[in-house]
């Protein structure tokens, strides 16, 4: 089995290392993965600059190549040009800070996820829902776990999957659901500073509030101390009801200056 490993929080981040290592233990690992941080780049990918391709080792040993690019230009370079054999799963994360509701539209490391699913392969995005001291071992567990099931059993799946895990130890989890994506919404918060030569800057911040309290949501579910396996996809249709009243508004009446 062979795995494509890339992630939002840069080559060097602790995440990648928790589910590499786990990774190796189920098969082949190819880690193709940002120089850099990408949090919140989204689905961006780099068309105006070059993307080079940088030998990373670490330990004395070779382990993995940097790319000067987002999230989904390493799945893209790394199927079309850097491995010799396409990946049976690509697998992104581990995400420092969960990515539920509206943070899936932002999140670098699920688009990584959604970009193999646009090039035809199975995509998984990892994260834990805490940022400041995460505890990787449960995500890393049960992502190598799943990845290792589907690379098994060569499921070819119609969707990518947002997988969303509780800091901390397997032990602690209390069970798994698959989800829906729930609505929520980001309170923005800018902090207003001033360069000493006068220039005015912001810092962007802010919080997610969860609107959707249903349980078979991704947010309530990780709050329950979960893990939550969300099915996505790039296509970003509006509901059947929205299209419905859609179609009732006469659009074509705007062709004639109505």
């Amino acid at each position: 089995m062979r795995f494509l490993l890339t992630n939002d929080d840069g080559i060097y981040a602790q995440g990648l290392a928790a589910i590499k290592q786990e990774l190796e233990k189920v098969g082949e690992v190819v880690v193709i993965a940002p120089v850099t941080e990408q949090s919140a780049v989204g689905h961006t990918i780099t068309i105006s600059d070059p993307l080079k391709v940088i030998p990373v080792h670490r330990s004395g040993g070779f382990y993995g190549w940097g790319i000067t690019g987002s999230p989904a230009d390493c799945v893209k370079l790394g199927i079309s040009c850097i491995m010799e054999e396409p990946p049976d799963v690509v697998v992104s994360g581990i995400n420092k800070g969960e990515n539920v509701g509206i943070n899936v539209l932002y999140s670098g490391t699920v688009s990584a996820a959604t970009e193999a699913l646009i090039l035809g392969y199975t995509g998984i995005a990892l994260s834990v829902d805490n940022y400041l001291s995460p505890d990787y071992r449960a995500a890393a567990a049960f992502g190598a776990g799943l990845a290792g099931m589907l690379a098994h059993r060569q499921v070819k799946l119609p969707c990518a999957l947002n997988v969303n895990c509780p800091s901390g130890p397997l032990q602690e989890v209390r069970g798994v659901r698959v989800t829906r994506q729930g609505e929520s919404r980001i309170v923005d918060e800018f902090m207003r500073r001033e360069s000493p030569r006068g220039t005015i800057y912001y810092w962007q911040g802010g919080w997610t509030r969860i609107i959707d309290e249903a349980e078979d949501t991704d947010a309530v579910c990780l709050r329950n101390r979960m893990i939550s396996v969300t099915p996505i996809h790039y296509r970003l249709g509006v509901q059947a009801e929205g299209v419905a009243s859609l179609k009732q508004a006469d659009l074509e009446r705007l062709l004639h200056g109505d």
